[in-house]
C-alpha cells in the first residue's frame, strides 16, 4: 500500500539548513586537514657546501627545520615555490639570518659563517 505524495510530511527548513551548514563545515575541515599533510615546497633546493660539493633536495617539506651538510652551505639556489630563511646554526637559530625568495639564489661572503640550516616561510 502506498501513501500519496500529498500526505508525506513537509521537510523542516531549519533542519535542512542545519544539515547543509554542518556538511559545509565538515568539508572545509577535511579540505584544510588534507592540504596540510605532507605539504612540500614544490621544486628543488640546491646548495654548494664548503667542500665544493653540490647537494640537491627535491620538494622538501615546508614544516620544520632542515639541516644542511655538516660543513654548511656557501651558496643556495631556491628553485621552489616557497621562500626560505637561512640560519648559521644547525637548529634554525642564530644571527644573521638570510631571506631567499622563491626562484632566487644567494651566497655567503667569504669571511661569514656558512649557513647550516633553513626553514620555509609558509
Amino acid at each position: 500500500m502506498s501513501v500519496p505524495a500529498s500526505q508525506s510530511p513537509a521537510p523542516d527548513p531549519r533542519r535542512r539548513r542545519t544539515a547543509m551548514a554542518a556538511g559545509a563545515v565538515l568539508l572545509a575541515l577535511a579540505t584544510t586537514a588534507c592540504s596540510e599533510l605532507d605539504r612540500t615546497a614544490v621544486g628543488v633546493v640546491s646548495y654548494t657546501t664548503g667542500a665544493q660539493q653540490i647537494v640537491m633536495v627535491v620538494s622538501p617539506n615546508v614544516r620544520g627545520c632542515h639541516y644542511l651538510a655538516p660543513t654548511g652551505a656557501r651558496y643556495v639556489n631556491n628553485n621552489t615555490l616557497s621562500d626560505m630563511i637561512m640560519y648559521p646554526a644547525r637548529d634554525c637559530t642564530g644571527e644573521p639570518t638570510t631571506y631567499i625568495g622563491s626562484k632566487l639564489a644567494n651566497s655567503v661572503a667569504r669571511t661569514a659563517t656558512p649557513w647550516r640550516s633553513y626553514t620555509f616561510v609558509h
